[in-house]
């Protein structure tokens, strides 16, 4: 894909000189019309496709990163494990945790690499949160609290806004439920992937869920909205630790994210312990950088940290490593299915009124 994030994570970042000894860009596929022949012109980035199978067959692409709507997912990334190619999923890496453990079986069996974003536990800050609640910082914690608030929601990004092929990007499929919408999957994912990798898998979840805002206007038309835009869960992570997770239309309580816990001596809430900033290592150069902690990822040192989208490059980086040198990565495809398992399991949750068991871990 060559929309919105194709674009600002993807050729924007790989198509600068410091990559193309590692990486670089042999094909572009898009089926909007128009829209690969112009990225390719736009960033000399090889041939242009309009249909996946052409691209698999006809190319001499090793990797791919998919940047299309979710729902499109599993279908696109089976074929090209199939094919021979090491991938990487945008997040959500799938619906469903039974589509990611087919994924994750088929990479084994095919001989080729996964990663999945959201990388969140790639960030020094999250790491370091970890440590301070194995060490104590907080004293034993009681609970947390993680989420996401969209307001607008993408309808306002600038490569929408335009008459070109490549500034005419179509939002609306992130309200659609058919498609993989709401914030669930496109934004609270962060701060679940941050949480869970903080305090370890969950073992159950209990939701609510519903359609809040249910038309969205986009260049003077409106759509009607099917995709889940509230949702308040309980996740429980074992020996009554328990966390609150949102993705709802407005209003947060917790920075986004960047989850929140609270212990029997204190907190821990965004980049402050007990109200003051902590250490973490690089916290200096995060503090004076236009992105923040962004900078502090490990592909982002230099110019990738002040672009835009620059956590969604580092895993595809990540991605990039783990096939070159064979160097592990946190951006797992096991831990992006357990995140997958919960958000599946708290919609079926609020459908049926039952709390839901979680069998996957990271």
């Amino acid at each position: 894909g060559a929309g919105s994030i194709g674009i600002r994570a993807g050729l924007d970042h790989l198509s600068l000189p410091d990559v193309k000894d590692r990486v670089v860009v042999t094909a572009v596929c898009d089926p909007a019309p128009g829209r690969a022949r112009a990225a390719v012109e736009k960033y000399n980035a090889g041939r242009a496709f309009t249909d996946l199978d052409d691209m698999l067959a006809n190319s001499d692409v090793e990797a791919v990163t998919l940047g299309t709507p979710i729902a499109l997912h599993y279908d696109q990334g089976l074929k090209a494990i199939r094919a021979g190619k090491h991938v990487h999923f945008n997040k959500t890496i799938t619906i469903t945790a039974v589509e990611a453990t087919h994924l994750i079986d088929e990479a084994a069996a095919n001989g080729v690499k996964l990663v999945a974003s959201p990388g969140e536990m790639l960030r020094p800050h999250n790491q370091k949160i970890k440590q301070l609640l194995a060490d104590g910082a907080i004293g034993r914690p009681a609970w947390a609290v993680t989420g996401a608030a969209f307001g607008a929601y993408h309808e306002q990004e600038g490569l929408r806004q335009g008459d070109t092929a490549l500034t005419n990007v179509d939002p609306t499929w992130y309200w659609r439920k058919s498609a993989g919408g709401g914030p669930l999957y496109d934004m609270t994912v962060y701060g679940l992937h941050a949480l869970t990798g903080i305090l370890g898998p969950a073992k159950r979840v209990t939701a609510m869920s519903g359609v809040r805002v249910a038309e969205r206007e986009f260049k003077g038309k409106t759509y009607p909205c099917d995709a889940h835009d509230a949702t308040l869960m309980s996740l429980d992570f074992g020996d009554a630790l328990f966390a609150f997770v949102y993705g709802v239309p407005a209003g947060s309580v917790a920075a986004f994210a960047q989850p929140t816990f609270f212990g029997m001596n204190g907190s821990i809430a965004g980049l402050t312990l007990n109200g003051q900033p902590f250490d973490y290592p690089g916290q200096e150069e995060a503090l004076a950088a236009k992105n923040g902690n962004q900078k502090l990822l490990p592909h982002c040192r230099g110019i990738h940290g002040d672009m835009e989208e620059a956590h969604v490059f580092e895993d595809i980086m990540q991605l990039v490593d783990l096939v070159r040198e064979g160097i592990p990565t946190l951006s797992t495809a096991e831990h992006a299915r357990h995140v997958v398992e919960i958000i599946e399991a708290a919609y079926r949750s609020a459908e049926n009124g039952m709390t839901q068991n979680l069998t996957t871990t990271l």
